[in-house]
């Protein structure tokens, strides 16, 4: 019996997530999202040694006649960036890729990010299937098509609105992922139960020692929740117009902290996305308590689950809460009003506010 789960993304881009172990060497799976006749795989320098010639050869199984080229870049946050962007086009163009080419996403949300950019920007826009070998990059970047890279100023600044074909989340990949980045993925995962689904922060709670250990179940089932609950708002709210800005709980605070990190990431002492997104969140459910608007009660439950999976819950040493409010302004989530928020009424229940006072915001930065 096949253990592959599969989750529709509805609305005007209508796709699936398809979710289990073996996905990469499927060509029955890769055969229906390709069109065309060429394909680039975009990975970086920690993924393509392990999975590129196997999804390459899995390519050529669906589709013998089909010029499958590569373009690998250095892993990282640090990378992603317009050079390597127009690096990439660059590899499209020496395929010779035509309007029915697919740009390969194979990697975490770096990749996924930068290759989807790349997808929305060649010809005006070319297919782009996303393959996710990341928790983080599963369950929260490969769905619902936003695209971009960095800017000096901020994170994801310069990008696009660019749905994916096709996601297939092979979850035996996540057996080589380094703890710290398994980690990190699960501090999205806990965002969704944090905005939607008090119930789902219960689940997670009766189960950190068996997501810690990579149990391939439980993560799968982890997954197939954070994905359900994703592609319900993505199908509602495509362009983040409305409801699906809630999403963004703790990464005003999150991105803030990367931007003034430097974007360093895996490999050094500063935070990784994911990372930065627990210490985000708690400081949203902080701010949401001192606002009068959550019990303080559930800042510590959020808090602790955080703490019990390994993740980070307060602000780095060295980061100057002014520095960190300056770097907010320039957020995305910023509009003509000012600042914009995404905090909470209790567990479960996210509310995007404005007109946030910056002291009340400094207040909650300078706790340590």
């Amino acid at each position: 019996m096949s253990t592959m789960r599969t989750v529709k993304v509805d609305g005007e881009a209508r796709y699936d997530i398809s979710i289990g172990p073996g996905l990469l060497g499927d060509p029955v799976l890769f055969g229906h999202a390709l069109r065309g006749r060429h394909a680039l795989i975009v990975s970086d320098t920690n993924v393509a040694p392990l999975y590129a010639d196997t999804l390459e050869a899995t390519l050529l199984t669906a589709r013998p006649a089909m010029q499958v080229a590569r373009f690998v870049m250095p892993a990282g946050e640090q990378e992603k960036t317009l050079a390597r962007f127009c690096q990439c086009l660059d590899a499209l163009a020496a395929l010779g890729a035509t309007r029915d080419a697919t740009v390969i996403a194979l990697g975490g949300g770096v990749v996924g990010d930068l290759a989807g950019f790349a997808a929305a920007c060649w010809m005006r826009g070319i297919d782009v299937v996303q393959v996710p070998t990341t928790l983080l990059a599963m369950v929260d970047s490969s769905v619902g098509g936003k695209t971009a890279v960095d800017l000096p100023a901020g994170k994801n600044l310069v990008g696009a609105f660019h749905p994916p074909r096709a996601v297939a989340a092979d979850t035996a990949t996540l057996r080589t992922l380094p703890p710290r980045e398994l980690r990190a993925g699960l501090a999205e995962v806990v965002k969704y139960g944090a905005i939607f689904d008090a119930e789902f922060l219960t689940w997670l709670e009766a189960r950190t020692q068996a997501l810690l250990a990579g149990d391939d179940a439980t993560l799968a089932e982890a997954i197939a929740r954070s994905c359900e609950y994703k592609a319900d708002i993505v199908a509602r709210d495509p362009y983040e117009h409305g409801e699906r800005a809630l999403l963004n709980f703790g990464h005003t605070f999150g991105h803030a902290i990367e931007a003034e990190q430097g974007y360093a990431g895996a490999g050094s002492e500063a935070l990784n996305h994911g990372e930065a997104v627990s210490v985000g969140m708690v400081l949203a459910a902080r701010l949401s308590a001192a606002l009068g608007r959550s019990p303080a009660a559930d800042t510590q439950r959020l808090q602790a689950l955080l703490q019990k999976l390994g993740l980070p819950t307060v602000v780095p040493a060295g980061l100057e809460p002014e520095a960190l409010l300056a770097r907010m302004r320039l957020d995305k989530k910023a509009d003509a009003t000012g600042l914009r928020f995404v905090l909470w009424d209790r567990a479960g229940l996210a509310k995007v506010v404005s007109g946030v006072a910056d002291e009340k915001v400094l207040d909650v930065l300078r706790v340590r």
